[in-house]
């Protein structure tokens, strides 16, 4: 019982140092071999390799390209001008070894990179206007920000592919006295166009009136004058008609006179003499004088 004891104990144990001495490399990392905290060699054909158990250590570095969201910073511009910028860095190692050596970890490559990505991204910005961090100015702005940062984190076995703004903002409490004066300012040509479009409207309202009042003008003058015309052609007509015929003229003025005169209960007294009722006295050519042959 002891021996297949102690054999299984050296088969567990052999197992166990056999795992231990197994490294695993995959095709996006690298793996770099330590010995007590010392640089032993860099793995970085995908496959399976061997180190000494328990004595060389593996640590796995991505070398794929990753990002780093840096956070937010406040940067003033060259006209005095607080903004808040969020850049984003892509980057990935480049020298394994030298990574290893000087930042250890993904966690001391992000530090390095926050700090330098802020120094010189604050130093461009700080040369230029808030005006033209807005426009196709920033894109070249970035690009010497990339290569600066570049050449900063190069002796760290850091490769930096480019730095990129994310947001570019006002800080919270500029963006509301900023947004009132916005506000303010639109009011204020809304109204100024208000004031225009008014008094184009009044200006086309007066012409309207103007154009009316003259062609309601030369309406009502061409209707006199064509009233005129037909008044004096009545007028002819009726001269003619009665200069014919006289009597026949002064039978048609006395009945308008009459008509003009007396009403339905009309009463008034007249000599049997009077001129006015002379066609209501006078026998007519029909008549019959009763008198004659009595």
């Amino acid at each position: 019982m002891a021996r297949i004891f102690w054999a299984l104990s050296a088969a567990f144990i052999a197992l166990i140092a056999l795992t231990s001495a197994m490294v695993f490399v995959d095709e996006t990392e690298f793996v770099i071999i330590t010995q007590f905290g010392e640089h032993k060699r860099t793995l970085d054909t995908p496959g399976l390799a061997f180190k000494v158990p328990f004595v060389q250590e593996g640590i796995h570095v991505e070398k794929r390209i990753l990002a780093r969201d840096t956070l937010a910073q406040e940067i003033l511009t060259a006209d005095k001008k607080r903004l808040l910028a969020d850049p984003v860095t892509r980057w990935r190692v480049a020298d394994p070894l030298q990574y290893y050596k000087s930042v250890r970890s993904e966690d001391g490559a992000k530090r390095n990179i926050d700090a330098v990505v802020q120094s010189e991204l604050r130093q461009e910005l700080a040369h230029h206007a808030m005006s033209e961090m807005v426009g196709s100015a920033r894109s070249i702005m970035m690009v010497r920000v990339t290569e600066r940062t570049r050449e900063r984190l190069r002796p760290l076995g850091i490769e930096v592919v480019d730095v990129q703004i994310k947001r570019l903002d006002l800080p919270s409490e500029v963006q509301k006295s900023v947004f009132d004066r916005m506000k303010a300012e639109r009011e204020r040509l809304a109204k100024g166009y208000r004031a225009q479009g008014q008094e184009k409207a009044d200006a086309i309202t007066a012409d309207a009136d103007k154009q009316s009042r003259i062609i309601l003008a030369e309406a009502e003058q061409r209707a006199q004058e064509v009233k005129g015309l037909g008044d004096a052609e009545a007028a002819k007509t009726y001269a003619d008609a009665y200069g014919r015929d006289t009597e026949l003229y002064s039978f048609v003025r006395s009945l308008e006179t009459y008509e003009k005169s007396l009403g339905a209960e009309s009463t008034i007294v007249l000599s049997t003499g009077s001129k006015l009722f002379r066609y209501l006295t006078r026998k007519g050519d029909g008549d019959k004088d009763t008198t004659k042959g009595n």
